[in-house]
């Protein structure tokens, strides 16, 4: 019995840190994103169409992570 409480705990840990680092992905490119339209307003459109795709990709490894870790 204590094996099946150890092994859901360490799969809770693991799913929580690939969400994390996903949040925190999704975090640096929209920091980047709206750095990036600060220096050139005129590539907004462009800048933004590559940081949608960026944080769909990484908010895709954070779903991939908190389903296969547990």
């Amino acid at each position: 019995m204590n094996h099946l409480i150890l092994a859901e705990i360490t799969g809770n840990i693991a799913s929580a840190f690939g969400l994390l680092g996903a949040a925190i992905g999704v975090g640096l490119i929209g920091n980047k994103a709206a750095e990036a339209v600060g220096r050139n307003p005129g590539a907004s459109g462009k800048i933004l169409v590559q940081a949608i795709i960026g944080m769909a990709l990484a908010e895709g490894l954070g779903i991939l992570a908190l389903f296969l870790a547990k």
